[in-house]
């Protein structure tokens, strides 16, 4: 037997669905504009005829995007940065964490109130660029890998998931039947992280592709430059001279200008957006660990 709903129940639930659907479309068109914008014609961009759809189907961005080596070479380097870095981060990250994790780690209150401390305080850029340089890491790669290696705040939610998560029992029978730290850590507690593991690896990944700054900071070389200091290139900094060309390829360049805006940030959103759907499962449980829940 169902239950007859009443008329003020119908009336909030049309107002939660309204609202609902008014969420969805003030985040879903913004994303649908600059697709749209990427796909039409560098005329129809520039003179704003696109509003939802586009608006004479063009690649002219695309094709002036990839046509640009600048912009290869730092997608590759982009790449570079993000897989390795992530895999750097992530494994410091739980060898750090892990430990934090068992009452029986002398000194670990000690640590963690050390590291809770680097949140609040940190010696700047000057210093940070120092030591950069004292370790000779100025204009490689290992400069945009290294010194934001780990986070603080990733540090804890892994701790937090290490010590809800690895009951101090199984740890207990780990050590009765002879197993040695390490081998526990890679045998039981990496196949029962899978959770915050995802968390970690989307948090750093999309940490690493979208830094530029330490890029603008430490390289001098354009062929080690990440994608998105490519990007602030190409639409900031263009600096191309106007004198010597007419009005007419001026406000061709212009157009394709505007058009390659649109096209880039489609470009360099899109390995987020295929490695987001591999961890989505684990991601939500993951980020859950610590909440209350009734």
């Amino acid at each position: 037997m169902s239950i007859k709903e009443s008329f003020g129940d119908k009336v909030f639930l049309a107002m939660v669905y309204t609202f609902l659907i008014s969420v969805v479309i003030v985040v879903l068109y913004p994303l649908i504009y600059i697709v749209s914008s990427s796909l039409s014609s560098p005329l129809a961009v520039s003179s704003g005829k696109v509003w939802l759809w586009p608006v004479d189907f063009s690649l002219a961005g695309y094709k002036a995007i990839f046509n640009n080596s600048e912009v290869l070479v730092g997608y590759a380097n982009s790449l570079f940065y993000t897989f390795f870095g992530t895999i750097i981060s992530v494994t410091l990250t739980v060898m750090f964490a892990y430990p934090l994790s068992r009452k029986s780690f002398y000194g670990r209150n000690f640590l963690m109130i050390f590291i809770l401390f680097t949140m609040l305080f940190s010696g700047g850029l000057i210093p940070e660029y120092l030591v950069v340089k004292h370790l000779h890491m100025l204009d490689t790669r290992w400069a945009l890998i290294i010194p934001k290696a780990i986070a603080v705040w990733q540090v804890i939610i892994a701790v937090t998931f290490f010590r809800t998560s690895i009951p101090d029992e199984i740890v207990e029978a780990s050590e009765m039947d002879g197993c040695s730290d390490l081998r526990f850590l890679w045998s039981v507690v990496l196949p029962l992280s899978k959770p915050i593991i995802a968390v970690l690896v989307l948090m750093y990944a999309i940490f690493q592709w979208n830094s530029y700054f330490d890029a603008m900071i430490y390289l001098k070389s354009e062929a080690l430059y990440p994608l998105q200091v490519v990007l602030r290139n190409i639409l900031i900094l263009n600096t191309t001279s106007s004198a010597t060309m007419d009005a007419q390829k001026l406000m061709e360049m212009n157009q394709v200008a505007d058009l390659m805006k649109y096209s880039l940030i489609v470009v360099a959103s899109l390995p987020v957006l295929i490695i987001y759907p591999f961890v989505q499962r684990h991601f939500m449980k993951g980020v859950l660990i610590g909440s209350v829940k009734g």
